[in-house]
């Protein structure tokens, strides 16, 4: 009696762990479907908030992202820090428009010059609408799951590939359902939190147009750089 019963046992446990090494998800699996589920939507739209340390100290970060990924196309608006509200990027595939409201000016950038440098602690705000194209700067592995089958959290952690002024590393927390991230985390070089940043109003396929993306004020001074 006790080998009939060992017998279903072993092959139950068996099962159960081939279910799980079926189901395992490698740094570049999490990648590759992030990537292929913003490729399939026409729109998306999120906002992005949190705390990150500017200047030495912690300030509220509050910015709402919209893109056109077929059109390489995306827009930042920010609400916060204070010193940076209702400020607006324009990210299109050759060029950066940085938008400043108190002055009314408009800076246009060639997009390769204007990467890396229209950030803050770390962060290129010229590549925040596409979190696949962001952490291709990075050596990524995975680092974490957690939650049920069918609706994991997994966390990415990001090494920069070259050594520059900044060595820290990202973390990207990636929702199964739907293939989306939720949140991002910038650490400096002694792994101490620099930014920490939710993504919520997650949206897509909404109506968005590139003329609603592109749009400034009309009377905006132009300066080219």
């Amino acid at each position: 009696m006790k080998n009939a019963v060992r017998l279903p046992l072993t092959a139950l446990l068996l099962g159960a762990f081939s279910l799980n090494v079926a189901s395992a998800q490698t740094a570049a699996d999490i990648l590759n479907k992030l990537d292929a589920a913003q490729k399939t939507v026409k729109d998306l739209s999120f906002r992005l908030a949190g705390t990150a340390t500017l200047d030495g100290s912690p300030q509220k970060i509050d910015l709402k992202v919209q893109s056109i990924p077929s059109a390489a196309l995306a827009r930042v608006v920010f609400a916060a820090p204070d010193s940076l509200a209702d400020n607006i990027l324009v990210v299109s595939k050759n060029e950066v428009k940085n938008y400043l409201y108190l002055t009314n000016q408009v800076t246009v950038t060639s997009t390769s010059k204007a990467a890396g440098n229209a950030g803050m602690t770390g962060l290129d705000l010229t590549q925040v609408s596409n979190f696949s194209s962001f952490l291709k700067a990075y050596d990524v592995k995975l680092i974490a799951t957690s939650g049920a089958v069918g609706n994991h959290l997994y966390t990415l952690e990001g090494t920069p590939k070259t050594s520059g002024v900044n060595d820290g590393k990202a973390r990207v927390f990636v929702s199964e359902t739907g293939w989306r991230p939720t949140r991002l985390q910038l650490l400096d070089s002694a792994s101490k939190v620099m930014a920490d940043l939710n993504i919520s109003d997650y949206k897509v396929n909404s109506g968005l147009t590139a003329a609603r993306l592109t749009q400034l004020p009309k009377d905006v001074e132009v300066i080219r750089q």
